[in-house]
């Protein structure tokens, strides 16, 4: 859902963070929330280790029943899918969903990612009738992580009850390491192709002839074909009707960059919000960022950079 469109019965968001440090301190903060929400009639969902999950049941009694429950490693394999994946669950119903992240094995650049996905939560339910519990374990998050947990919370959850964070940033507001750096300049073996809307059709077969000549995954072809089309049919429609592509592979990735030389960054969070249902507009980058591992956007000079990164496959 868009930010900022009001309900009826007056009820929204409440993402709240929940440090813990024993396996009392988890149960002593989540068990009673839990309890609550499911007398109150919510729908009540757990994403947390099994170890985690079977203290929890264990604490309900009779009541575990009543919730349900998916593995964090599941949940958790791609940030603006996992936006999804809570955006469905929430959706025109009430609920409590109890969310451990994965922080574990995860470098710079995904766990900058996973970040952001927990601010951008904040305007894409922000009219729903949700409260979600994200839990932090301090004694094995690492310090990245744990220090943005204040960041992206509004409320903070602890032995003394709930109170707002004095530290949360707004979506639109918030700027991670590297967000404002220059884009790396393309690899050395780098094909850049023009494209106008006569060439859309050529362009997809070119894109999808230099990722099977790369190397990639078949499977994973359509994934970036689907991406690079979205984005060159908005430069055209929206943006100065033209403009380029640029194909390399780096670190067991291709990348492809849609430079659009007409085009404009109106949205303070592109692609991270699901369309409304009615709207005409805003697929593309929502689509690019469910199907690549990493979309990456800068403003420079006049031109809009849209650079799509894939894995290559196994």
């Amino acid at each position: 859902m868009r930010p900022g469109r009001a309900r009826s019965d007056g009820e929204s968001l409440r993402h709240v963070a929940v440090p813990y440090d024993s396996d009392e301190a988890y149960l002593r903060l989540t068990a009673p929330r839990v309890r609550a929400a499911l007398a109150d009639g919510r729908g009540v969902l757990v994403i947390t280790s099994a170890a985690r999950l079977s203290l929890l049941r264990d604490a309900l009694g009779p009541d575990a029943a009543r919730i349900e429950a998916r593995d964090p490693a599941g949940w958790y394999t791609h940030p603006y899918r996992t936006l999804a994946a809570y955006h469905e669950y929430t959706r025109g119903r009430r609920t409590l969903v109890v969310a451990e992240p994965r922080w574990e094995g995860r470098g710079e650049r995904d766990t900058r990612e996973l970040i952001r996905s927990e601010s951008v939560l904040n305007a894409a339910l922000g009219a729903a009738a949700a409260v979600i519990l994200c839990l932090y374990d301090v004694r094995r998050v690492p310090a990245t992580a744990l220090d943005s947990c204040p960041v992206s919370h509004p409320l903070l959850l602890g032995p003394d009850g709930e109170s707002a964070s004095a530290r949360f940033v707004e979506p639109h507001e918030l700027v991670l390491n590297g967000d404002r750096a220059p884009l790396p300049e393309p690899g050395r073996d780098a094909e850049t192709i023009p494209f106008t809307g006569r060439e859309l059709r050529g362009l997809r077969r070119e894109v999808s002839d230099y990722a099977r000549a790369a190397g990639m995954d078949p499977d994973l072809i359509t994934s970036l074909m689907i991406s690079v089309s979205e984005i060159a049919a908005n430069s055209i429609e929206h943006g100065a009707g033209h403009g380029t592509i640029t194909m390399w592979s780096e670190d067991g990735e291709l990348v492809c960059e849609v430079a659009d030389p007409g085009g404009a960054l109106d949205d303070p969070l592109p692609g991270y919000i699901p369309p409304e249902p009615e709207s005409p507009r805003g697929y593309g980058l929502w689509i690019s960022r469910q199907l690549c591992d990493l979309v990456e956007l800068r403003n420079e000079d006049g031109v809009l950079r849209v650079r799509l990164h894939l894995t290559m496959g196994s």
